[in-house]
């Protein structure tokens, strides 16, 4: 009798603390983006105070958030971004996105079926009304152009360092180990980020890109920002609009700063 209560005793706690196992390991995404409008988000463009949707470059349609310059004359270097209206540190970021049509007349051939997450960015606020990039560090977006490899997935430095390999990267860009992704397809680009320590960039499973040591400083923004030199901890997350039309479907997160 005695070992039949101590059974019926240890069998709830048992199921209980499983159960609690179960819920802590479950991985809850939140979409970043509703499907309707552009409700969570803010727009800065180039030459514009944040806030103002020049040519309704950010809009929603079927669903989509798209990308789109049918109420521009010509580009004249008017960049865009789409921040959220939250801060994020340790996260992992689920994108996908689309390349489509044509590119906008006066876009640079480096932004041929180009765009980007902005990672651990600075607010829309705080840039200056001319400034094209916010201080950050990109996973970029590319679309190939039918013929020649080109690699997505890539990382870029605006107003940022990394480490590669353990050794300080100060170039630009840095390649990814991704194929080539021609035509109008989806892709899907997840994020890793762990504050300013590691960021992984992978694709369709495989981890394509890491980097380490994420820091404010360096060039490739204009004009200079007044951003503080020192750890990139945290930042805006902002999607790019440089002169090719692009859609993004999925728009996707999951805090990993509550198993910390």
């Amino acid at each position: 009798m005695n070992k039949l209560i101590a059974l019926l005793v240890v069998l709830p706690i048992f199921a209980a603390c499983t159960g609690k196992s179960h819920q802590t390991n479950q991985q809850e995404w939140v979409s970043l983006f509703n499907g309707i409008n552009l409700d969570g988000w803010t727009v800065k463009i180039t030459g514009y105070p944040a806030g103002e949707n020049f040519g309704n470059t950010f809009r929603v349609e079927d669903g989509l958030l798209k990308v789109r310059y049918d109420d521009y004359d010509e580009f004249n270097e008017r960049y865009g971004h789409i921040f959220t209206t939250t801060k994020y540190s340790h996260y992992k970021l689920r994108v996908e996105y689309r390349f489509v049509g044509e590119q906008i007349s006066g876009g640079p051939g480096w932004a041929y079926r180009n765009s980007g997450a902005m990672l651990h960015a600075q607010s829309p606020e705080s840039m200056h009304l001319g400034q094209d990039f916010p201080v950050s560090v990109e996973a970029q977006m590319l679309g190939g152009n039918g013929k020649d490899e080109r690699t997505t997935g890539n990382v870029c430095t605006p107003g940022t360092e990394i480490f590669i390999d353990d050794l300080p990267y100060k170039d630009h860009c840095y390649s990814s180990s991704s194929k080539t992704y021609h035509g109008d397809q989806w892709v899907t680009l997840e994020m890793i980020v762990h504050g300013d320590s590691i960021i992984h960039h992978v694709i369709e499973g495989d981890t394509i890109l890491t980097y380490t040591n994420v820091t404010v400083g360096g060039g490739n923004v204009s004009p200079q920002h007044t951003i503080p030199s020192g750890p990139l901890k945290e930042g805006y997350i902002a999607l790019q609009s440089e002169s090719h039309p692009v859609d993004f479907r999925k728009i996707e997160l999951l805090d990993l700063s509550v198993n910390r």
